[in-house]
């Protein structure tokens, strides 16, 4: 479990785990994951790039760390990373609460479509996790 946490706290593990296809870029990042610490990211969408600050406002050394967005897409997002010991290994969760702009229309409408990119998004993010950490 110490090994998985301390690949997150790796300041190139974000870049790591952004998935090739999603074309996110980091544009700044400050104080690593312990509360207060802050991600900048330029999101394509369409034509346009959207700008996302994540803010770290919890954290546990080999527990979890959370963030909330400051500003970006969602109207609400706040996600927890928790890690815990398994039998063979660790097991991490990603928890997530999101609301789309304009909710909750936009939330019946459009949350299936963000949901799936997310699972798509995190099996990626568990699978590159995984890869930089197993020894070979």
């Amino acid at each position: 479990m110490e090994e998985v946490f301390a690949f997150h706290e790796r300041p190139e593990a974000l870049d790591r785990l952004m998935p090739p296809w999603s074309k996110a870029r980091i544009i700044e990042r400050t104080g690593g994951l312990q509360v207060g610490a802050k991600v900048r990211l330029r999101i394509p969408v369409g034509p346009f790039g959207i700008e996302w600050l994540a803010v770290h406002t919890g954290y546990q050394k080999n527990r979890y760390f959370e963030d909330i967005q400051e500003q970006g897409p969602f109207r609400v997002w706040h996600h927890r990373h928790e890690f815990a010991e398994e039998d063979d290994g660790t097991l991490l969760t990603d928890r997530i609460e999101f609301s789309l702009p304009l909710a909750p229309v936009s939330d019946w409408l459009a949350a299936w479509f963000v949901r799936m990119q997310l699972r798509l998004m995190f099996a990626y993010r568990h699978g590159a996790t995984r890869n930089a950490v197993v020894r070979r």
